[in-house]
């Protein structure tokens, strides 16, 4: 299926548009590898060189042509409090001190046009992201303070609800948003920061979209309606972007692109209560898997799973309200054909193939979420 002669226009597509990723996980996995301390996660593996256990190093994001990448600034719901606030805060640093160490490849943006500049020079652009609102601790002033460090979007929930926030993967607490997450929504309006409705339940999305005054984004979920899955988005939600100005960036997590993949996780899930243990919870997960899924082996995901949610997205919303959010670095295993960063070519290869149109492909790559960004800018007070 992917040619040469494919290949060759999906790279010279992404030469010209930059490829803006919603999602990576890359600054959790090097706090696993090398602990806590910001610099001993920045300098403990060359990134200029392939990383075999990584999805991502910066040898894999030139050949995936990665013009802009939210880094992922995660942290887990095991953290609670002032431990989440610090974490959060030492996952920034880490990326700007990957940022600093590599001048050549990366530089910081926190703004479209900045990321646009950044592109053009040959680097990558590194926006952040933080996953999951328990690392403000309830507070709008920290919110404030990650944004005045950097960070472009907040995903609202991780796996766990909060007081104000309902997950997807949780009981409800807040019912949707409560008052104080809809002040949450403002502030991050008022800001300019990107409201992300990834791992939120459906009420929590519904809620969100009501009172928020600028586009949302899904940064790393796929569609419901094709995998039956919670952290996936319905179409009844999906249909409500387009109104909203927002963008789904369509993530690669087997367990959300693929049917029989989506049925094992729910087995899973159901094992693991049956055990006493928490299928939410990233790590407790990790630990169950090491002896389960040698009796209960996980089917694989392909490229065509992937392509399938997009063409579907593109169906309900329209193309202008697409995106790509892989969540690298995020799961063990990617499809088949898009294994780390460096497959990007060969996703727009397959949507070339596919009958989408180059123009339809750099509205996907990059120019949907430039408009989203430029967007939460226009309504932001401009003393932020």
């Amino acid at each position: 299926m992917h040619t040469s002669e494919g290949d060759s226009a999906a790279r010279a597509l992404l030469a010209a548009t930059p490829l803006i990723d919603g999602h990576n996980d890359l600054p959790w996995a090097l706090r696993e590898l090398f602990g806590a301390d910001p610099t001993a996660a920045a300098t403990g593996r060359d990134l200029t060189l392939d990383q075999p256990d990584l999805h991502t190093d910066l040898a894999k994001l030139a050949r995936g042509q990665v013009g802009g990448q939210f880094w992922s600034v995660y942290v887990p719901c095991s953290l609670t409090g002032h431990s989440a606030v610090t974490a959060v805060l030492e996952q920034i640093e880490l990326v700007h001190e990957l940022i600093a160490r590599h001048p050549d490849r990366l530089a910081l943006a926190t703004t479209a046009d900045q990321v646009e500049q950044v592109f053009a020079s040959g680097r990558t652009a590194s926006l952040l992201g933080a996953e999951g609102g328990h690392c403000i601790a309830e507070s709008l002033g920290a919110l404030r303070a990650l944004h005045r460090l950097g960070v472009r979007y907040l995903t609202l929930t991780h796996n766990d609800s909060l007081s104000w926030a309902d997950s997807a993967t949780d009981e409800p607490r807040a019912g949707g948003l409560s008052e104080f997450g809809e002040r949450v929504v403002a502030e991050m309006n008022r800001l300019g920061m990107l409201v992300d409705l990834s791992h939120v339940a459906d009420t929590t999305m519904r809620a969100a979209l009501e009172v928020t005054t600028a586009p949302v984004v899904f940064s790393h979920s796929s569609c419901r309606a094709v995998t039956d899955h919670p952290r996936n988005v319905p179409d009844d939600v999906l249909e409500l972007i387009p109104g909203n100005g927002g963008v789904l960036m369509v993530t690669f997590v087997p367990r959300f692109v693929s049917g029989a993949i989506a049925e094992w996780d729910a087995e899973l899930a159901a094992a693991m209560a049956a055990a006493g243990a928490k299928h939410a919870d990233l790590a407790d997960r990790r630990r169950f898997l090491a002896s389960w899924s040698g009796r209960h082996r996980q089917p694989r995901a392909t490229i065509e799973d992937v392509l399938a949610h997009l063409d579907h997205a593109r169906e309900v919303v329209g193309v202008d309200h697409l995106g790509i959010g892989g969540d690298y670095d995020g799961c063990a295993e990617l499809p088949v054909g898009l294994r780390d960063v460096g497959s990007y070519p060969a996703l727009f290869d397959g949507l070339l193939a596919r009958g989408w149109s180059a123009e339809d492909c750099a509205k996907v790559a990059g120019r949907n979420v430039l408009r989203v960004l430029r967007s939460a800018e226009a309504v932001a007070d401009p003393r932020c």
